[in-house]
C-alpha cells in the first residue's frame, strides 16, 4: 500500500489536516470538518483510487484527456469531484498538485494564505 502512504503524506503535510475513516475509507479533512480527499479502495469495483475536490471544468478536461488515470466518481462527481486511479502508473507530482488544489478549494482563506506563506 505504498500509494496510500504517499497519498496520506501529501494530505497530512497541509495545514490543519486530519485523517479519519469515513464510509470505511481513510478520508482527509480540513480542520476535522470538511473533506477534500478520500480514498476509494474497492468501493464499487476492484480498483484503488482516491477522490478529491476539483472544479467541474478541470475534472472534465482531465477525464477526457486521460480516462485511464482519471474518472468522474459516483455520488460526488456531479459536484466537480475528480477520481484518480492509484493502480496505474502514477505521476506523483501531478497528484501532489491535485491534492493541493483540492485543499485550496475546501480550506478557509486563512489556511490557504498560511499554505501560500510556506511555499
Amino acid at each position: 500500500m505504498e500509494a496510500v502512504q504517499r497519498l496520506r503524506a501529501l494530505c497530512l503535510a497541509l495545514p490543519e489536516v486530519t485523517e479519519r475513516l469515513s464510509h470505511g475509507e481513510p478520508t482527509w479533512f480540513v480542520r476535522d470538518k470538511s473533506v477534500f480527499v478520500m480514498l476509494s479502495n474497492h468501493h464499487h469495483d476492484d480498483r484503488l483510487a482516491f477522490w478529491c475536490a476539483c472544479t467541474a471544468d478541470e475534472r472534465d478536461v482531465l477525464v477526457a484527456d486521460d480516462p485511464v488515470r482519471f474518472f468522474r466518481p459516483p455520488y460526488v462527481g456531479h459536484r466537480g469531484w475528480l477520481g484518480v486511479f492509484l493502480d496505474v502508473e502514477v505521476d506523483w507530482d501531478q497528484v501532489a498538485d491535485l491534492v493541493t488544489d483540492a485543499y485550496r478549494l475546501i480550506a478557509p482563506t486563512r489556511l490557504v494564505a498560511r499554505l501560500d506563506a510556506t511555499r
